[in-house]
């Protein structure tokens, strides 16, 4: 309690001043240990998450730079692998349809030559084979009609000579 203005307890023990002056130089002293050590708590405790703060940002942003440039390099590499597997189909299909054009076009080409030249083979052969017999014919009819006029000419000759 109280009396005027001053706590009771200070009325019966009125105060040392050199208790006074050594509590607050303790009390600063407290004070500065305490927020020294304060200090020091919040500053490693601050430095930790801080750390722990720039720790995960440069390993998801060092994550991020690698996984993008692997993904280049996979993109890149089956592009490659891709484009040259696509060529090489391309290219064997290419191949396959040019090879079969050619060899129709060879096959028919070799057709139509074989078949003239066999056409004109039988076409002269055909043709001796009717020369042929068309000259025995000739020769036949040639021969008979030169029978019948030697035949007639003997004839003549043979009856003047009996009339005569």
């Amino acid at each position: 309690m109280f009396r005027g203005d001053k706590p009771l307890h200070l009325l019966a023990n009125p105060p040392n001043l050199d208790n006074i002056e050594t509590d607050r130089q303790t009390d600063r002293q407290t004070d500065r240990q305490t927020d020294r050590q304060t200090d020091r708590q919040t500053d490693r405790q601050t430095d930790r998450q801080t750390d722990r703060q720039t720790d995960r940002q440069t390993d998801r942003q060092t994550d991020r730079q690698t996984d993008r440039q692997t993904d280049r390099q996979t993109d890149r590499q089956t592009d490659r692998q891709t484009d040259r597997q696509t060529d090489r189909q391309t290219d064997r299909q290419t191949d396959r349809q040019t090879d079969r054009q050619t060899d129709r076009q060879t096959d028919r080409q070799t057709d139509r030559q074989a078949g003239r030249q066999a056409g004109r083979q039988a076409g002269r052969q055909a043709g001796r084979q009717a020369g042929r017999q068309a000259d025995r014919q000739t020769d036949r009819q040639t021969d008979r009609q030169t029978d019948r006029q030697t035949d007639r000419q003997t004839d003549r000759q043979t009856d003047r000579q009996t009339d005569r």
